[in-house]
C-alpha cells in the first residue's frame, strides 16, 4: 500500500485552478509513488475558497494560512498567491515541517528570496519553484539535444514572451501592476520564464544591461478581481502604475553565449507568444510555446541541398513525458506542464531526491532580475554575481 501525502494548497484562482487540475490528472496518467491526497485549501475570501473547494475537488478549505501550515495532516504546501505572500508563507510552511512548492517568482525581491532559500535548506524540507515551461517535452527534447553536442557550441539565445492583454488604457489596476504586491511587471511575470530556460537550456548568466518603458502610467481603480483581469466601477478614479509595461535586456553567458531577451504586455496580436531559438555551431532549434508540442531543429551537418529546419512533433513516447498521455500525434496541452512539474516535485518527496527546480534557482532568477533593473537604473552593465 503505498504512503499518503497530503497536500494544501494556498490561493484558488488562476494558478490554483492549473494546481488543483495538475494534482488530481498525476494519480490518473502517472504512476507516483505517493498516493496524492488534495486535503486543504486556503484563500481569504470564505465565499469564494469554499465554492474553489468544491469546485476543484478539496476535502476542505482555510481562510488562514497560519492555520493550514499548521495543520497536522497538510505534508505539503503549494503557494499559488500573489508574489507579495510568497516569502511568508514558504518561511512558516518550511518553520512548520512542510515540503514548499512555490510559484515564480520567487519573491519580491532577491534578499527575500536568499532569505526564502536558507529558510527550507535549514529546516531540511524540500522545495521547488514554478517554472511550468521546463516541463513541456519538446523543451525537454531541447535539453536532451544541447546535452548530447548536437547543436555544438552555442552562439546565441533570444527570447521573446509578447502579451497584449493590458494594451486597453482603461484596464483596471489589478495587482500585477502594483510593485508592491508583484514586485515587478512584464520582466517578473513574463521576462522570469525566458531568464530560467536560458539557464536550463544555456547556462549562467555574467552580465546584462536593460531598458524598460511603462507606456500607461495611470489606470482605473479596480473593484473587484476576476482571474487575471478585473472591473472597474464607471468614471472610477484613477491610480498610477507602478510597474514595467515592457522590458528588454541583453546579456553574456559565463560560456560566451550571446543572450536578448524581450517581455511586453503590449505586443497587439500576441495572447501568450513566449518562444525562444537558439543557434549553437552545429545546429539551432527554434519552439514557439502556442506551438508547444513542435521543436523546429536545424542540423548543419545535412547533405546540401536538403538542409533547413526540421519539424519535430513532440508526442511520441520516447518523448519525455508522452508515455502517459495519449498515442502518437494526440497533443497536450499548457495544463499538462503543472501535471508534469507537480508530478516530479512529489516524486522528490517521496523517494528524498533533489527537486528541480529549486529555491536556489528561483534565486538565481531573481539575482538575473534584479541585476537588469540596476542596470536600467544606472545605464550600464551590471555584472550578475556582483549582487
Amino acid at each position: 500500500m503505498k504512503d499518503i501525502l497530503n497536500v494544501g494548497l494556498i490561493g484558488y484562482k488562476f494558478m490554483g485552478k492549473a494546481h488543483s487540475n495538475a494534482f488530481h490528472r498525476i494519480g490518473m496518467f502517472f504512476n507516483p509513488s505517493v498516493e496524492i491526497k488534495t486535503k486543504a485549501i486556503c484563500g481569504r475570501d470564505e465565499e469564494w475558497v469554499s465554492q474553489a473547494a468544491r469546485q476543484f475537488g478539496w476535502e476542505s478549505y482555510e481562510t488562514s494560512w497560519e492555520k493550514l501550515v499548521q495543520r497536522d495532516d497538510i505534508h505539503m504546501v503549494d503557494i499559488t498567491a500573489p508574489s507579495n505572500a510568497h516569502k511568508e508563507i514558504a518561511i512558516g510552511a518550511a518553520e512548520a515541517g512542510k515540503h514548499v512548492f512555490c510559484e515564480k517568482p520567487l519573491a519580491l525581491n532577491l534578499k527575500d528570496a536568499r532569505e526564502m532559500l536558507k529558510v527550507v535548506r535549514d529546516k531540511g524540507v524540500k522545495h521547488q519553484i514554478g517554472f511550468n515551461y521546463r516541463f513541456a517535452p519538446a523543451v525537454q527534447l531541447a535539453k536532451k539535444l544541447i546535452d548530447e553536442g548536437k547543436l555544438g557550441t552555442i552562439y546565441h539565445f533570444r527570447g521573446l514572451y509578447l502579451q497584449d492583454w493590458i494594451i486597453d488604457p482603461e484596464f483596471p489596476l489589478v495587482w500585477r501592476l502594483d510593485k508592491n504586491v508583484a514586485g515587478s511587471g512584464s520582466l517578473g511575470d513574463l521576462g522570469a520564464h525566458l531568464i530560467d530556460l536560458a539557464r536550463f537550456l544555456v547556462g549562467e548568466f555574467d552580465k546584462v544591461i536593460g531598458m524598460n518603458k511603462t507606456f500607461i502610467k495611470e489606470r482605473p481603480i479596480v473593484e473587484k478581481m476576476t482571474g487575471l483581469s478585473g472591473k472597474a466601477q464607471e468614471n472610477a478614479a484613477r491610480g498610477k502604475v507602478t510597474v514595467d509595461d515592457a522590458t528588454l535586456f541583453l546579456t553574456e553567458f559565463k560560456n560566451g553565449a550571446l543572450g536578448s531577451f524581450e517581455a511586453t504586455r503590449f505586443a497587439q496580436g500576441h495572447k501568450n507568444g513566449m518562444s525562444f531559438e537558439i543557434n549553437g555551431s552545429k545546429g539551432s532549434i527554434k519552439f514557439e510555446f502556442e506551438r508547444m508540442n513542435e521543436l523546429l531543429y536545424y542540423n548543419a551537418s545535412d547533405e546540401e541541398g536538403v538542409q533547413g529546419f526540421r519539424l519535430i512533433q513532440a508526442t511520441e513516447g520516447i518523448h519525455p513525458y508522452m508515455h502517459a498521455w495519449w498515442p502518437t500525434g494526440h497533443v497536450i496541452g499548457y495544463e499538462h506542464t503543472f501535471v508534469h512539474e507537480l508530478y516530479e516535485f512529489v516524486e522528490a518527496i517521496a523517494n528524498d531526491t533533489p527537486a528541480a527546480p529549486d529555491f536556489e534557482d528561483g534565486v538565481k532568477c531573481s539575482q538575473v532580475l534584479e541585476a537588469v533593473d540596476t542596470s536600467i537604473e544606472e545605464k550600464q552593465w551590471i555584472e550578475v554575481d556582483s549582487l
